[in-house]
């Protein structure tokens, strides 16, 4: 008899939802037509893509104009960073690679000014301070319109600074409201919370430039071309859908966290040399991310024992697999290349139980045992 997955993963992705499986399997028959169409199929597919907009935005505290579909939460941060090429760029060495990577290629030393933070960080679950931008808002958007080519921005009478957050791993984790954030954008991702991979959103504060990533086409008011992909976003309405109807930040915030505190607990009394990397205090961080190190233990192996046994985790960031560069988000943190190395980042989501904490805990003491046992460290 084999033994149940233990998925400790969600940080990554989240499994596909059954409801979300099932709205798109019958979307694959209901919805097939291109959504830009005259038709009345076309209009059909349309009226679920527009039913998503406003359910995100409604769920941000934005208004459905200001969210633009894309491929994912990387093309979201491409187009900000790169609406921005040429100009003054700012971001932490806390960032995701597509946003760290991005502005290397593209900031110039020209006004205004982009920050880009993001407010979790997807290793360590750490919520950070948003910076907060001066500068008078520009809202006529009429008037930007007139100033702006496809292609080529031109910054007139827009005020000076601008911000925009990551939000990827904070949706449906913890409440988001994107005007009190004072956010000019935003990004997000479906599979994040149980929708389909390859489908994201980016929010855009009325008003404030934006150079399309990927021209030719009409679609999203010319802010993104490209045929829709009208079944992936209907699977990320379902999933934020039931978000909404559960209220699954408040079950993050209890349950999963309970569980996340009591795996923290045990590691640290029962496992030699361990040492949490992320602050349990709420408010800190996200629920449902542990970040631990494991002396004279390399991440890597760790991760791969605890495979053999069922057991999945993420060491460093899943992004990045296959680099073996210690994680750059605990470089930054801690400067110190054996601990960034012998990380373990454990991710729960609303399906675990008591029963994957106390699994974890039959095999990864004698793991770490194993592993520090034939360190030369």
């Amino acid at each position: 008899m084999s033994r149940r997955l233990t998925y400790l993963d969600y940080a990554a992705t989240v499994p596909l939802i059954s409801e979300v499986r099932e709205a798109m399997h019958e979307a694959e028959e209901k919805f097939f037509a291109n959504a830009s169409a005259l038709h009345t199929p076309g209009h059909l597919a349309m009226n679920e893509i527009e039913e998503c907009r406003e359910i995100l935005a409604g769920l941000i505290g934005a208004s459905s104009e200001e969210i633009i579909f894309t491929s994912g939460a990387s093309e979201s941060n491409n187009t900000v960073i790169r609406t921005f090429e040429g100009h003054q760029i700012e971001t932490s060495d806390l960032e995701h690679h597509s946003i760290i990577e991005t502005a290397q290629v593209y900031r110039g030393d020209k006004l205004p000014k982009l920050y880009s933070y993001m407010l979790v960080n997807n290793e360590i679950g750490e919520i950070l301070k948003l910076p907060k931008v001066s500068g008078e808002k520009f809202t006529d958007w009429d008037l930007f319109k007139k100033k702006t080519e496809w292609g080529k921005l031109v910054f007139t009478e827009q005020k000076k600074e601008y911000l925009h957050s990551d939000l990827t791993q904070a949706l449906g984790k913890i409440p988001i409201d994107v005007k009190e954030l004072g956010l000019d954008y935003a990004t997000f991702s479906a599979h994040k919370i149980g929708g389909p991979i390859g489908v994201g959103a980016l929010y855009v504060r009325k008003g404030v430039p934006l150079k399309p990533l990927i021209i030719g086409g009409n679609q999203e008011g010319k802010r993104r071309g490209g045929t829709y992909n009208t079944v992936g976003i209907i699977g990320f309405k379902t999933a934020l859908k039931k978000v909404i109807e559960e209220r699954s930040w408040k079950k993050f915030d209890t349950s999963v966290r309970g569980l996340r505190d009591l795996l923290a607990k045990r590691i640290l009394e029962e496992i030699p040399g361990s040492s949490l990397n992320t602050d349990l205090r709420r408010g800190k961080s996200l629920p449902n991310i542990l970040n631990v190190s494991f002396r004279a233990a390399e991440g890597e192996s760790i991760q791969l024992y605890l495979d053999t046994e069922g057991i999945i985790v993420s060491t460093g960031s899943a992004c990045a697999a296959g680099d073996i560069k210690p994680s750059h988000v605990l470089m930054a943190k801690t400067g110190d290349a054996e601990v960034a190395h012998s990380s373990i980042r454990f991710s729960f989501g609303l399906e675990n139980t008591m029963e994957d904490v106390e699994r974890v805990m039959e095999v990864l003491p004698d793991v770490i045992r194993r592993l520090q046992g034939i360190s030369t460290l």
